[in-house]
């Protein structure tokens, strides 16, 4: 007798597999894109800004990037399985390996990211005053700190029945163990939220100040400080685009477990994890924010890897350049 779809669903079985072929199709093509992009910015870093001796955010920018590449490897795990009809690694080892790859490295882009526009939110309304970002951007250890506060929020999602979202599921665990698995769900599900939604509020905030910013600047030079705008108001449509989709997508599978039945879980459930592949997306479009809001980045990179589109008679961008900052542009993004 063939499994129910909530079964399947259950055992983390893709119940539609030419779509999930799909969503796999289009993973590897985002890890085709984004892996040389990705590696050929954290080249530029290295040998050519040398971001441990800069004094802008290009630290920040640099665990970006590697969060970026440590997250398109877990791609090709991921097409495989979907491929091959399941939503995860049947493998427990390698399934809560993945988890862990996949969550650390999503958090830590996402938190770099809203650094680097906190970071721009104070050069842009707070030029003048002193903070704490910018006393602890100039060395590593804050990147550090970040990715070592990052450990523990990833653990709770290293479980491998949180892919294929069987929490608070109905089982027969009475009394001291539903308590238990009630607030490992809780807590790996408010993990799961507050990781995208207060970013969010943060660059939405950053956002509308620097534009206010922008709007009462009645004198100087407002070229860079429209850059600024342009840099934020991107970060934040990339964000929204890549990542509060799913964040909604998943609230209604949650809700649809407890209140809908097995079709609409099973739509529920296919909508989030393409929902999911399109949050990996961000891996592509991060190298792009910062190498075309900036025309020194973008300059150093064209001169480096595509020589031939750079016009003649236009300067070349050398390290010592691409290091200059502007109190309300920092060059890089």
């Amino acid at each position: 007798m063939a499994n129910s779809t909530n079964q399947l669903i259950e055992d983390c079985n893709a119940t539609n597999k030419s779509l999930y072929k799909f969503y796999a199709a289009v993973m590897i093509v985002i890890f085709i894109l984004a892996l040389p992009l990705n590696a050929s910015v954290l080249h530029l870093f290295i040998f050519k800004l040398k971001f441990w001796k800069s004094n802008t955010n290009n630290i920040f920018l640099f665990n970006l990037v590697l969060a970026d590449i440590l997250l398109l490897f877990c791609l090709p795990m991921k097409a495989y399985n979907f491929i091959h009809g399941v939503r995860r690694s049947k493998d427990d080892t390698v399934c809560k390996a993945m988890l862990f790859m996949l969550f650390l490295n999503r958090g830590a882009s996402i938190a770099f990211l809203t650094v680097t526009s906190i970071d721009r939110y104070f050069n842009v309304v707070h030029p003048g005053r002193k903070n704490l970002l910018r006393a602890l951007k100039k060395s590593p250890q804050i990147s550090i700190l970040i990715w070592l506060f990052l450990l523990p929020l990833t653990i709770p999602t290293m479980l491998k029945n949180f892919e294929c979202c069987n929490s608070h599921k109905d089982d027969d665990k009475k009394g001291e163990d539903a308590l238990i698995k009630d607030v490992v769900d809780s807590l790996r599900e408010t993990v799961f939220f507050t990781q995208i939604i207060i970013p969010f509020i943060i660059l939405v905030y950053c956002t509308v100040r620097i534009v206010n910013r922008l709007r009462k600047k009645t004198v100087g030079d407002r070229t860079k400080l429209r850059r600024a705008v342009f840099l934020v108001t991107t970060v934040m449509v990339v964000f929204s685009l890549c990542f509060l989709p799913c964040t909604i997508a998943r609230m209604v599978l949650l809700i649809a477990r407890v209140n809908a039945g097995e079709n609409f879980q099973d739509k529920a459930a296919v909508a989030f994890d393409g929902l999911m592949v399109l949050s990996y997306m961000d891996c592509l479009l991060d190298p792009l924010i910062y190498c075309f809001c900036s025309t020194k980045f973008k300059a150093l990179y064209l001169s480096n890897y595509f020589p031939y589109l750079v016009k003649n008679g236009e300067p070349t961008v050398d390290s010592s350049t691409a290091n200059t900052r502007h109190p309300t542009c920092n060059t890089v993004i």
